[in-house]
């Protein structure tokens, strides 16, 4: 009997050890399982990642290319023109090319400089047919437009703090509008400020759209000390946790003195509030009024010092050439484009697509 009792004590043993070892590896397969599980979640998510960046891209590719109409036919189209009239890459085609640039305001120094680059790589890769020369010419736009600072600089710094400069009549309101919506739309807490006090009707224009878009507006009395507006708007964004503070300024060009003064006494008040701010300086330029566009930004660019370019009506016009004068001469990035009317029309630039929308067919 003790003997029984003994045998079945070690066979318990033996069982429990079973046991254990039997659950151990069901734990083992579970991680097995529950690792190649995530494995596959991560490939999917991954491809679903990829195919709406291409989505995106594809939707982009179609505004762009929708809103250069204009500069497509002055530009690619008379770029192709010549190309099916002039099939020998001779200097009286090269010489056409830069006539065909300067003339769809891409600017003399850069049209020459576009032009010389297009002729070294065609006899590097000993080109000589010139219906080979449209794709050099979208590869070297695609270079000139493609460089460092084309992102916002506001990721690290709440609230990020937005100085938008510009001439009257520019799109200066309306590009403070649609840059407003589109943070709001990525769940950013946005308010705005009115620091425009001498032009009639400033205020009211901002306030009109500010409602529209759904954030608040930080304003003062007409005629009042824009520096007062904006040490309030900053106040208000620290108080209220904003995201970003986007300010508005003057824009009287003909009292170029006293403006960029101002401008430069609001751009003191909010260093001394936010020692790092403001992050950017966006100069909004009318694309319509072509290489007078590269003028206004060597003015503003003096006394505010533009971290980027919001060019407007790129839509109206047939001289979006002026995008490659105004990286070329001025080294400062295109860091958004108005193709539309739409508040939805304002559209962070994209070099890849915009060269791919200017002279793809």
């Amino acid at each position: 009997m003790a003997l029984f009792k003994r045998k079945s004590k070690k066979n318990q043993k033996e069982v429990a050890v079973e046991e254990e070892q039997l659950v151990q590896k069901n734990e083992e397969l579970t991680q097995v399982v529950e690792t190649e599980a995530d494995a596959q979640t991560s490939i999917v998510e991954a491809l679903v990642d990829d195919d709406v960046k291409k989505k995106s891209k594809t939707g982009l590719f179609d505004k762009f290319k929708q809103g250069l109409s204009k500069t497509r036919s002055s530009l690619s189209g008379r770029i192709n023109e010549l190309i099916q009239s002039t099939k020998k890459l001779d200097e009286d085609f090269w010489e056409e090319l830069e006539e065909i640039l300067i003339q769809a305001d891409v600017g003399v120094n850069t049209s020459l400089e576009l032009v010389e680059k297009v002729k070294q790589t065609a006899r590097k890769k000993k080109i000589s047919d010139s219906s080979e020369v449209m794709s050099i010419i979208a590869d070297e736009v695609r270079e000139m437009l493609n460089y460092e600072g084309a992102e916002l600089n506001l990721q690290a710094h709440t609230p990020g703090i937005i100085m938008v400069v510009g001439v009257n009549g520019a799109g200066k309101t309306t590009s403070i509008a649609k840059l407003a919506y589109m943070f709001k739309n990525e769940q950013q807490r946005v308010i705005l400020a009115a620091a425009d006090t001498f032009r009639a009707a400033a205020i009211d224009q901002l306030q009109i759209w500010a409602d529209r878009v759904g954030v608040e507006l930080i304003k003062h009395q007409e005629g009042a000390d824009p520096g007062a507006v904006v040490f309030d708007a900053i106040s208000a964004a620290k108080a209220r946790k904003a995201d970003v503070l986007i300010i508005d300024t003057a824009g009287r060009l003909q009292n170029k003195t006293n403006l960029m003064k101002e401008i430069s006494k609001i751009r003191k008040i909010i260093e001394r509030e936010i020692p790092e701010g403001p992050q950017e300086v966006l100069l909004v330029l009318d694309a319509t009024t072509g290489q007078n566009a590269i003028s206004q930004a060597r003015i503003f660019e003096e006394a505010t010092g533009v971290t980027g370019i919001v060019l407007t009506k790129l839509d109206g016009t047939a001289k979006g050439g002026i995008i490659l004068g105004i990286a070329s001469e001025l080294k400062i990035p295109v860091k958004f484009v108005g193709v539309g009317e739409g508040m939805d029309d304002m559209k962070a630039f994209d070099p890849e697509v915009f060269a791919r929308a200017l002279f793809e067919e």
